[in-house]
């Protein structure tokens, strides 16, 4: 069957996420029959560059032939068996390993299945801590304007994107919010880290009025995501480190988006020095191949959970799916390749090139900023560069970049105004040259009002 065959079946049934359906009346559903590595190929055989790691989750690339080895194995030992009484080899060594990776002092594993179970999981652990520990009286967090840690109705409770929690409101219980420490924001003349810590006076105030009643500030450490890559200095995280310390709140650190390498380091916070009281991962952490999360802790919480009569004590929170063989054997596979192939040190060399090829970009009239932490790159486009003015959300300027890239060759997802870059570890120097200049020719013909324009097709690499 060809592509226009398989787009048919699927808009029969499929629903898709975070899709206004009506789109597909005239832009087409792009079946994928295979992936190589940073390409994924559809039914005619036209490749596209996976420019967002396929939602942010692909490291090593697609079909990586040491991951898949060690799926296939495993296959033939263990599919999945019940985490609770029950335990098995894999889920053991991958704890291990993560304990012996992460920041010190976070020493016990929580697993679940997603990026917004962890965060669910995070913020009951923190509440069930408080109330165990004598202090029912903690049940409020503290998060970040623009923050984003899920779509289930607790991590929804704490993110501060209107497009996921404005419908769903009345669902949800309503906690404190500070500024966020977008460094886009800084006046003429400041530092990332001059505003950081001017912005961070504003959580400070919160914590000194609210502590007693909160338990924890949870925010994505060193760049916001789905704002749009709203960047910021590792010192607000020292500074917030040392004020939860001094108040007597705990920190959540949603590393689910910015852990395993795509900083610049394995995990963001340590950048700033820190260990958070709970560490949340996903995404990254079975290199894209199958539904995983776990929330890493420090022993002080799993101490208060532990008791010998009372059950209601205990941390009663569970998945289906908890602790899967298959997606832990996936995990070791992915730690065992940042082991074996110094890969944040080609990360930074990767980095590096792609800094260089967005440079020219940041000239552009309507481009406000070009920011970048590590593997994580954004050009922020607005009307007026002088006046900030931002492009009307309306024009849906992001589909007509999203329509114009994908029919030269690259999958990208902008959000709202600002097209972002996330590619696998695997990328080349000269595939990320593709991909920067086939977003320039779309950026530039999104402009135009004409999403198939833009030059000639470049050369895929």
């Amino acid at each position: 069957m060809n592509n226009n065959d398989w787009m048919q079946r699927d808009l029969k049934h499929l629903w898709h996420p975070c899709t206004q359906m009506q789109d597909h009346e005239t832009l087409p559903v792009v079946p994928i029959q295979r992936g190589a590595g940073v390409w994924l190929q559809d039914f005619e055989g036209k490749r596209y560059l996976d420019a967002v790691s396929s939602w942010w989750v692909n490291l090593f690339g697609h079909a990586n032939p040491r991951i898949n080895a060690a799926l296939k194995d495993q296959l033939d030992t263990l599919e999945h068996v019940i985490l609770a009484g029950f335990t098995h080899e894999p889920i053991v060594t991958l704890s291990e390993k993560l304990v012996a990776l992460a920041p010190p002092g976070l020493t016990r594993c929580f697993y679940g299945d997603n990026g917004s179970a962890a965060i669910e999981i995070a913020l009951k652990m923190s509440l069930h801590f408080w109330r165990n520990t004598g202090k029912p009286e903690k049940t409020r967090f503290i998060c970040l304007e623009n923050g984003y840690h899920g779509e289930t109705l607790g991590a929804l409770a704490v993110t501060d994107i209107p497009l996921f929690s404005a419908t769903y409101a009345p669902l949800l219980k309503e906690h404190l919010r500070a500024p966020s420490p977008d460094c886009s924001r800084r006046a003429e003349g400041e530092s990332w880290e001059q505003h950081s810590r001017r912005q961070f006076a504003h959580m400070e105030a919160l914590l000194a009025k609210h502590h007693a009643e909160t338990c924890a500030v949870i925010l994505e450490p060193l760049v916001q995501g789905a704002a749009g890559m709203k960047m910021y200095h590792p010192v607000y995280l020292t500074l917030l480190r040392e004020a939860c310390d001094r108040y007597g709140v705990h920190l959540i650190a949603d590393e689910i988006a910015v852990g395993f390498g795509r900083t610049g380091t394995l995990f963001a916070c340590e950048q700033a020095g820190i260990t958070p009281d709970f560490l949340c991962l996903s995404k990254g952490l079975t290199a894209g191949y199958l539904p995983m999360s776990v929330v890493m802790t420090t022993e002080t919480v799993y101490e208060a959970f532990y008791d010998r009569y009372e059950t209601l004590k205990g941390f009663l929170h569970s998945h289906s799916y908890t602790g899967n063989a298959l997606a832990a054997r996936a995990a070791l596979a992915s730690l065992e390749i940042f082991e074996s192939d110094n890969v944040l040190a080609r990360n930074r060399e990767l980095a590096e090139v792609m800094r260089e090829a967005l440079a020219p970009l940041a000239a552009h009239p309507n481009v406000l900023e070009v920011r970048q932490t590590g593997m994580i790159a954004a050009v922020e486009l607005v009307q007026d560069k002088k006046t900030r003015a931002p492009f009307d959300w309306r024009e849906r300027r992001g589909l007509r970049i999203f329509e114009h890239a994908l029919a030269h060759g690259v999958l990208l997802r902008p959000i709202g105004n600002v097209v972002y870059f996330l590619p696998p570890y695997v990328i080349t120097p000269d595939e990320i040259r593709f991909m920067v200049a086939t977003a320039a020719a779309a950026i530039d013909a999104a402009l135009a009002g004409n999403a198939r324009a833009g030059g000639d097709n470049l050369a895929i690499p």
